[in-house]
């Protein structure tokens, strides 16, 4: 998710929660005040308490202390309290105890234990928003929109997100089993094995000469400067040539910190607004610009995106399409336009609470819409026809020769290459490179 944080200290925060879940991405912005003067600041504006209903909520707990059938303590009854405060708001607003808080604040090492996955909460059951490379999620084929109607046997109608993402967490190595629905079929299983999950959040390779495939699949820290190498490792690789085309894959990408994605952002754009956040507080209102430099040497670009494109992606898809710095392909995004700040409390628990909606360049609040491509293009897999015997003028006997002395090219000589290129089974991308090697034409490239 879209993640502010409210530190005394500027530290770093995101919730991947073991399993790189929760309900799409995130991201986190350096306080320039620790929590106590955002609740000081808050509490001059806010209305008398509801006295008759903190009596009824008094009356409520002092019933069930004296009747319920098992003895219950206070703890136990305020902090379920709290709890239910929390899940009635939004989806992503939670009151985060020790441990949950403690793997938020790591989370964005880029290593961390787990299945790799990011869910979301849909009519009650946990949705697949993304599937994170490489992860023991990705390799065994679960997709972005499964829904996960069992954990080991137990439903999950009705649990709450944090609940799910506690039988989910696990010890590397042990097993789970996943009952999944996919598109409205029938429930089927998937076992997996918890790993520690190791993101490499960038990657980047040529297609084919002078185009290059830049892959983020997580926003972290340093996934800004990480970008910033890999534009220089493929020009390079193009011999140091200027890239003829560049397409940036955010497919499934959940999203991840707010900075990383400005800068990601500002690697392709020159001036103008990046992103920027609206709330009821001031400290929540920010706005983010793009500066001079051009990493990117303004290569035509193409930006994959799709269902499991969310938040701080959805920033970078919205920023660039704003500007008009590419052409945004796929589908439509997930649709996380919403931050939330971290409020510290008492022993180190803390509230995960929404407080902002962010807002592209030409101000769409993408919450609950996602981003639109420019140019919709489902996925589909690819059935190449054989060759087959067709004959080529060059097949037939006592064939005249090529007037301008050029070779002749019978069907024998089509060579097909023995290595497999990403283009070569991802329909998307394949589309993505044709569109670029389309616009070089017209440009006279």
């Amino acid at each position: 998710m879209l993640h502010l944080r409210r530190f005394a200290q500027p530290s770093t925060l995101a919730l991947a929660v073991v399993l790189g879940l929760h309900g799409s991405a995130w991201a986190q912005q350096p306080a320039a005040e620790p929590a106590a003067p955002v609740a000081l600041e808050a509490s001059k504006n806010k209305a008398p308490l509801p006295l008759e209903e903190l009596r009824t909520f008094a009356e409520v707990l002092d019933r069930i202390k004296a009747a319920y059938v098992e003895p219950v303590d206070d703890k136990t009854l305020l902090e379920n309290a709290i709890k239910g405060m929390l899940s009635n708001l939004d989806p992503h607003s939670a009151y985060l105890e020790p441990e949950a808080f403690a793997e938020l604040q790591e989370s964005t090492s880029g290593e961390f234990g787990g299945l790799g996955i990011e869910v979301g909460q849909e009519d009650g059951l946990i949705k697949v928003v993304s599937p994170i490379d490489d992860t023991p999620a990705s390799r065994a084929g679960i997709e972005a929109g499964d829904l996960i109607v069992k954990i080991d046997g137990k439903p999950t109608k009705g649990l709450s997100m944090m609940d799910a993402v506690a039988l989910m967490r696990g010890k590397p190595g042990s097993s789970i089993t996943l009952t999944l629905v996919r598109e409205a079929g029938r429930p089927f299983d998937v076992k997996l094995t918890r790993a520690v999950i190791k993101v490499q959040s960038v990657k980047s390779q040529l297609l084919e000469p002078g185009y290059g495939y830049l892959r983020i699949t997580q926003f972290q820290i340093n996934t800004g400067e990480e970008v910033g190498k890999a534009l220089a490792r493929l020009k390079k690789a193009n011999d140091g040539k200027k890239l003829s085309g560049l397409v940036l894959d955010l497919r499934n990408n959940p999203g991840g910190v707010l900075q990383a994605a400005v800068e990601v952002s500002d690697h392709f754009l020159t001036k103008g607004l990046i992103v920027y956040t609206k709330g009821r507080i001031a400290n929540s209102e920010l706005r983010f610009n793009a500066d001079p430099a051009d990493a990117s040497e303004h290569v035509p670009l193409v930006v994959l995106i799709n269902g499991g494109s969310a938040s701080a992606s959805e920033i970078v898809a919205g920023a660039l399409q704003d500007h008009k710095r590419g052409v945004v392909m796929g589908t439509d995004s997930f649709g996380k336009g919403s931050v939330q700040t971290v409020l510290p409390l008492n022993n180190d628990r803390a509230l995960k609470l929404t407080t902002a909606l962010y807002f592209t360049p030409n101000g769409r609040s993408i919450q609950a819409q996602g981003i639109v491509p420019d140019i919709e293009v489902a996925r589909a897999k690819l059935t190449r026809e054989q060759a087959g015997d067709n004959l080529r003028e060059a097949d037939l006997a006592g064939h005249l020769g090529n007037g301008n002395g050029g070779p002749d090219r019978p069907s024998s000589t089509q060579v097909v290459s023995d290595s497999p290129r990403p283009q070569d089974d991802d329909y998307q991308l394949g589309q993505a490179l044709n569109l670029l090697k389309g616009l070089n034409l017209t440009r006279g490239q």
